[in-house]
């Protein structure tokens, strides 16, 4: 079992941290994806019946 590690000074403060790659990779989605919610946040939103209608009308559903 993989677990974090942590890097620490000479008085035992944490400095860094060693995460497994596979973690540190959905770190990463994880910004990413918050970065897009940020940038649409002024969007205009849409009913789900107009999705759905939306949808439809190009076939997809």
């Amino acid at each position: 079992m993989v677990t974090t590690r942590f890097i620490v000074d000479e008085s035992g403060n944490k400095t860094s941290v060693i995460l497994p790659l596979e973690d540190y990779e959905e770190l990463l989605e994880d910004i990413h994806d918050l970065t897009i919610i940020a940038e649409r946040k002024d969007e205009p939103s849409i009913s789900l019946e107009e999705l759905k209608k939306r949808l439809k009308a190009d076939g997809l559903l």
